[in-house]
């Protein structure tokens, strides 16, 4: 029999241990109260009433204009409703898709909140008559008609500019020429006559388009009065934000040269076959002229967005990280530990134009992003990858709300426009430059994430450092800046984030340190970095790197080892193992605890560190105290329950109800000893973005999953109805019942596409808890009835394990037994 040190293959859970079920509804739950202004109803009304009139007026001087241009009167205008300070809008009431009418955006602006609205022509009635009901007609209750919608709207006006400005600051100068992101309504020809009347007014629009759901993104060149040179240029766009620009590339560093050792390390290796699990690089190109690297490489697997660019690295990076991204860091082969040899290959696609190209008029990096993934799968469609990004923006002000970018990787990810879900690796963006790392870590905090890093579905991959020495003598009385364990200087950070935004990054892994001198000058000595591959092979073919693209390197390196070892499992279920085996290193811990109260302490970790650092023997294997059960499984969340002919009415349809194989006598045994159950649950969302995206109905999800663990004093049944209690609780804004025991709750682990906690009790506690529910909550699958999505199906991956830490027991051969693996003897 194997022995307690000895790696065991994870437990993949047979289907038979899974019961789905129909949802039992209990009675409806109300929602959160909302602060209604105090109004006189009838002056209130005659006010909104008169600027809706000024509207009006100015609508049918527009019709007129229309007219006169041959341009279809039917289209409508776009309204502004302002909030009173310090009051909610009734947003739902606000988007009325039955007469047409929709919610475009919503921004906050001080303490007051503005929705743009689009109104169709002759739909303004609609709003005349809300109002008037809500000045002259009570309800049974005696309270004003319509008045959670009408008495907190200060005023009604034609949207301008500012309107539609959804970005973090204020509307840049006029006069200023710039790159504006243009969200479009999904209206029929909205895209050309944005494009006609842009083009008209002097504007330069670019070639290529991203298509969400309900929205259509464009890139614009010109100045704010060019954008506002025609109001029905204005009729067609739903937001306005300031297009991004890239950051920069990490500068080659020096090192010697350690060219001698290279051939050997091939020696008695063969490369992996052509059908092998890939790393698909999106960066700057490869040198394939590496020896490290040409065997893992095919002249058909480079490929560049634009053939004109060549499909050799232009920069460097590129190369750098496909060395980590292969073979992992170099240093420790250096230094005569044993190297894996890779068993994946590499492929590459040059996303970013050489420096010394022609200026490139820029893009949409989402478009670019999707034409990248494209490329390799045409060649290699069957080929098993990981796509690893290390391409940020160099700007932080989404404050995790979703971009263009970031909804575009959720997009590609999910494989909603051709059902191919795919694993992203997405580095989380470093502070830079580095001079502003004195302050660690307190700007660690402040400097967030960088775009597209928030994106629900990648994994994003922040960096710590084990590195902490460096020769004394190059640098005398330097110091490193972070101590080991700890976080890198450079990697960004969720921690100002509002609560409703992901966990980011999910996990971190090394990216090197810096050092700083008595005076404060900081310096990357090449002790304090990883050791990789180089472009440049006539210099050196070594060279030292860092930072979170090296991390993120790192992290699909360990994805596609994975997709080796266990060819069948899904996207999503490798980046859920990624996350269960991450672990906080005492560091980690310590760094948190001046943070005043506990559940802050907690936020803070998760959200400087994510899970913390992974590893792929936790990844890859159990043990016989450390049992992990793997499952993946497909769930139907809605259904329509309307008769035919009627209005769709749609609600929850599954859930899944698991029976766990506990090793039960084990565990009992056990008694009083303490254990620890991990639970992580991963999906991917079909993503909606738009800044109403989090507002109620109006959500960026098309369908989130939760998980709920039996407790141990209670029965099947009551289990069950907690479930059901818990997503109509979520559905209405309301809090899901607390668990005792877990280290998040769910407040705390219910955010973005990946839910991982942990709860720790006794063995004898455990092995009554063997019954978990997977189930789903809501998204615009259920909401948008335009969209008809209903019948749609979302797959999960579910990875559990118990570790008895402190027993000398076997909790892994029962459960095997009972799942069907045999136990070699």
């Amino acid at each position: 029999m194997p022995g307690p040190g000895d790696s065991l293959p994870h437990i993949i859970l047979p289907e038979r241990f899974t019961e789905a079920r129909a949802y039992t509804w209990a009675r409806p739950v109300r929602g959160p109260s909302v602060r209604i202004a105090l109004r006189t109803p009838r002056l209130h009304g005659q006010k909104l009433k008169g600027d809706l009139a000024s509207v009006a007026q100015a609508a049918a001087t527009l019709a007129q204009d229309r007219s006169a241009a041959g341009v279809p009167v039917d289209q409508g205008i776009v309204l502004q409703f302002d909030s009173e300070p310090g009051f909610e809008l009734s947003l739902t009431s606000l988007d009325r898709r039955g007469d047409g009418i929709e919610l475009l955006a919503v921004r906050q602006r001080a303490r007051a909140v503005q929705a743009t609205v689009f109104v169709p022509d002759g739909k303004l009635t609609v709003f005349e008559r809300l109002i008037d009901r809500y000045a002259n007609e009570l309800t049974q209750r005696g309270r004003p008609k319509n008045e959670r919608l009408v008495a907190n709207i200060a005023a009604v006006r034609l949207a301008v500019l500012e309107s539609f400005w959804t970005d973090e600051g204020e509307l840049p100068e006029a006069g200023t020429p710039m790159w504006w992101e243009v969200w479009l309504r999904r209206a029929a020809g909205a895209l050309t006559t944005f494009r006609d009347l842009a083009e008209r007014s002097g504007m330069q629009v670019g070639d290529r388009h991203l298509s969400f759901i309900d929205r259509e993104v464009v890139l614009a060149h010109g100045t704010r009065e060019q954008l506002t040179s025609s109001v029905r240029l204005l009729d067609t766009i739903a937001e306005v934000r300031k297009a991004k620009e890239l950051a920069s590339f990490f500068d080659a560093l020096p090192a010697a040269e350690q060219a001698e050792w290279i051939a050997s390390l091939w020696e008695g290796m063969t490369p992996p076959p052509p059908d092998a699990p890939a790393v698909c690089l999106l960066d700057t190109g490869v040198q394939r002229g590496h020896p490290l690297l040409e065997p893992l490489l095919a002249p058909g697997d480079l490929h560049a967005v634009d053939r004109s660019w060549g499909v050799s690295d232009h920069s460097g990076h590129g190369t750098q990280m496909a060395g980590l991204a292969a073979w992992g860091d170099l240093a420790p082969a250096l230094a005569g530990d044993v190297v894996e040899p890779p068993e994946h290959r590499l492929e590459s696609v040059v996303l970013l134009p050489p420096r010394a190209a022609t200026p490139t008029p820029p893009e949409l990096y989402g478009a670019y992003t999707a034409a990248s993934v494209a490329l390799p799968e045409i060649v290699a469609p069957q080929r098993p990858r990981v796509f690893c990004m290390t391409v940020t923006t160099n700007d932080d002000r989404d404050r995790g709300r979703p971009s263009s970018w970031s909804a575009e990787v959720d997009l590609l990810s999910h494989g909603g426009r051709d059902g191919y879900p795919r694993l992203f690796v997405v580095s989380a963006g470093n502070v830079e430059p580095e001079t502003r790392w004195t302050s660690y870590p307190d700007i660690n905090d402040t400097e967030q994430i960088h775009d597209p890093g928030q994106a629900w579905n990648a994994l994003t991959v922040g960096a710590m450092t084990d590195k902490a020495w460096f020769d004394p003598g190059a640098l005398p009385g330097w110091r490193p800046i972070a101590p080991p364990g700890a976080l890198s200087p450079c990697s960004t950070t969720s921690v100002t984030w509002a609560s409703p935004w992901p966990n980011k990054p999910d996990v971190v892994m090394e990216g090197g340190n810096g050092a700083v001198s008595p005076s404060g000058d900081v310096d990357l000595p090449a002790d304090l970095c990883l050791l990789s591959t180089s472009r440049d092979l006539l210099l050196r073919q070594l060279e030292p790197t860092g930072q979170t693209s090296a991390a993120a390197a790192l992290v699909a390196r360990m994805a596609a080892r994975l997709m080796c070892a266990y060819p069948r499992l899904w996207p999503e279920t490798v980046r859920a193992l990624i996350v269960h085996s991450a672990r906080w290193t005492a560091a980690m811990k310590a760094s948190v605890r001046d943070v005043p109260s506990p559940s802050k302490r907690l936020r803070t970790l998760v959200r400087r560190f994510g899970w913390g650092q992974p590893d792929f023997g936790r990844a890859s294997a159990s043990a016989q105290n450390a049992l992990t059960l793997v499952a993946q499984r497909s769930l139907r969340p809605f259904h329509d329950t309307a008769e035919s002919g009627r209005a769709p009415q749609v609600k929850t349809r599954d859930w899944h109800l698991f029976n766990l194989p506990w090793p039960r006598t084990a565990l009992l045994d056990l008694g009083e000893v303490e254990v620890e159950l991990r639970v992580t649950l991963s999906f991917f969302v079909e993503p909606n973005p738009g800044r109403r995206g989090q507002m109620n109905r109006h959500r960026y999800q098309s369908c989130a999953l939760r998980f709920a663990m039996q407790r141990s004093d209670e029965g099947l049944d009551e289990f069950r109805a907690r479930v059901s209690k818990n997503e109509q609780n979520e559905e209405a804004g309301l809090p899901s019942f607390s668990e005792r025991g877990w280290l998040l709750g769910p407040g705390g682990r219910d955010r973005g596409s990946i839910l991982s906690d942990i709860w720790t009790g006794t063995a004898a506690e455990l092995a009554l808890r063997d019954h978990l529910a997977i189930y789903p909550v809501g998204g615009w699958w259920r909401h948008n009835i335009r969209e008809r999505r209903w019948d749609d199906s979302v797959r999960y991956a579910l990875v559990l394990s118990i570790h008895a830490p402190e027993a000398d027991v076997d909790i892994y051969t029962p459960v095997a037994t009972e799942v069907g693996i045999s136990i070699e003897v």
